[in-house]
């Protein structure tokens, strides 16, 4: 998949995954999860899909924003913990192959990132929605970080969650691992607009009308400058842990449906 000097109207977008589906209209590119039998878990190749998303919003010219949202009610609730994958042949010739993950790749676009979370977000659906510019949030919505749970820590989430909503909070939501709704999401700074869920849509668009009136170059000059303020993660913490002890019973309780026994060795 070669980049287009220009995009037209109404263009499907096909990023790599059947269950990513993107489209494109009026300078904005939209991006849609959409494994609903599996609560729109993410499998690689779905994460690889919204990276390839976040470097066509950066390199394509004429889009303005990149929307990214869930079907039905869900959001995305992570990474498919079970091991499920799709077979995807095009992964072996990757836009960018340095990172499978698309944090970085979302804030460093130059075009404004929009989380629009219609429903349920955990785990890495928050990740996702963490490294967005901003986000709108169905009334009906709920947020939640499990990942102690599985022995897991999740670096993407630690570096940026403070960030947004303030250590005491982010240690709250890591630590208790408690759902919580949209309205208490936006008091604490994590969500920027909560809408009635009949009227989610319309916001939506009513959002991505404003930011995309603005001038695109000096909005990206100016995305960049306040990212660059951001922490890198240290994604040594995880490669360190990965398969440890606690990593191993966390997947293992998760996948059997069990609480976790912790090893205390």
């Amino acid at each position: 998949m070669a980049y287009r000097p220009r995009m037209n109207n109404g263009e499907v977008v096909d990023l790599g995954s059947p269950c990513l589906v993107g489209s494109y209209s009026d300078h904005v590119l939209r991006v849609r999860i959409d494994r609903v039998d599996r609560r729109n878990s993410m499998t690689q190749d779905m994460y690889r899909g919204v990276k390839r998303a976040a470097i066509l919003a950066d390199k394509e010219i004429d889009i303005d924003v990149l929307v990214l949202t869930g079907t039905d009610d869900v959001f995305c609730v992570g990474g498919d913990m079970a091991g499920n994958s799709i077979d995807d042949s095009t992964l072996a010739a990757e836009w960018d192959p340095t990172d499978h993950f698309p944090f970085r790749h979302l804030e460093r676009c130059s075009a404004a990132v929009i989380a629009a979370v219609n429903g349920l977000c955990y785990a890495g659906g928050l990740d996702l929605m963490l490294h967005c510019d901003f986000s709108v949030a169905k009334a009906s919505a709920r947020f939640r970080a499990p990942e102690l749970l599985r022995g897991a820590p999740d670096v993407f989430m630690a570096t940026r969650l403070a960030d947004w909503v303030g250590l005491g909070n982010a240690k709250w939501i890591m630590f208790a691992m408690e759902a919580f709704d949209a309205e208490r999401a936006m008091q604490m700074g994590l969500v920027q607009e909560v809408v009635p869920d009949d009227e989610f849509d319309a916001a939506v668009d009513r959002l991505v009308a404003s930011v995309a009136a603005g001038a695109p170059r000096s909005r990206a000059v100016i995305k960049d400058d306040m990212n660059r303020q951001l922490r890198q993660h240290d994604t040594r913490v995880f490669q360190r842990s990965i398969m440890n002890p606690e990593m191993r019973e966390g997947m293992s309780a998760f996948v059997e449906k069990r609480d976790p026994t912790w090893p205390r060795e």
